[in-house]
């Protein structure tokens, strides 16, 4: 079980992914989940993964040693990528190349070939864009429309993405916002939890702005998280009651004065 987002703002990039891994009660562990391939000058370029570890580490592995092309007889790096778009075509190659090799084996296992990626950042000459890459290889790409992606365990965090997040909102404001719908998260999926990996990346800078490892009892999220709750319940207390609706005690009274009449 994971959870990782990704914000596109006009101002830049947020990546965030939680590093644990649950194959059971009394086996949890921690993994990176969000890997960055960076040549400062040329590209940042940025992997959140969910679903089996195991395809999802071997893409990885080839992304980095490259993917074979055999009617050319070449390998394909993901730094080698010229735009994009050819990045997410090039994961969406590696995710088959592992199904391949080993997706009748897991089926034979009962095993599910179940990953997802996001992909996110910029290549000299071309736009900063965000995917979002299924197990089949396909992939979708973030819009102004709807500035930010989500796999893993997203539905927990989702409502506060639709609500805040808007693609001229300052990209501070993206990440605390991203860091309150992990938090929202992680209080209602024990799979989901610290550490949290953080990147940061602004238009045509190509380098990463902030890579950060949100460690447990790190004071600026635990001050959120605490900040967002009291948030949540002074927002609760400030809304006028249903008008139509009596007053409980009143409903309570009235039925105890039945109960004695007819007693």
């Amino acid at each position: 079980m994971t959870y990782c987002c990704g914000v596109l703002v006009r101002d830049g990039l947020v990546m965030i992914a939680d590093t644990r891994t649950n194959a059971g009660l009394d086996n949890i562990s921690t993994f990176r989940k969000l890997h960055v391939f960076e040549e400062p000058g040329h590209h940042v370029l940025a992997i959140a993964c969910a679903g089996n570890l195991s395809v999802s580490q071997s893409v990885i592995s080839l992304l980095h040693e490259g993917v074979e092309d055999h009617e050319a007889g070449e390998r394909h790096q993901l730094r080698d990528a010229r735009t994009m778009f050819q990045a997410a075509q090039l994961v969406g190659t590696a995710i088959r190349q592992v199904h391949r090799v080993n997706g009748d084996v897991m089926e034979q296992s009962s095993v599910n070939f179940d990953v997802s990626f996001l992909l996110g950042g910029q290549i000299a000459g071309g736009p900063l864009r965000l995917f979002m890459i299924y197990n089949a290889g396909n992939f979708i790409e973030c819009t102004p429309d709807t500035p930010f992606l989500q796999i893993g365990e997203h539905k927990y965090g989702k409502p506060v993405l639709d609500r805040a997040v808007s693609y001229e909102m300052e990209i501070a404001d993206a990440l605390k916002t991203s860091l309150i719908s992990m938090d929202s998260t992680m209080r209602s999926n024990l799979g989901v939890g610290l550490p949290i990996d953080v990147l940061v990346v602004c238009p045509d800078k190509l380098h990463s702005e902030l890579k950060y490892r949100i460690e447990p009892g790190e004071p600026y999220f635990h001050d959120l998280r605490e900040r967002w709750s009291a948030a949540l319940r002074a927002a609760h207390t400030s809304i006028p009651r249903p008008p139509y609706m009596k007053d409980v005690r009143s409903l309570t009274r009235e039925s105890a004065e039945r109960q004695r009449e007819e007693t």
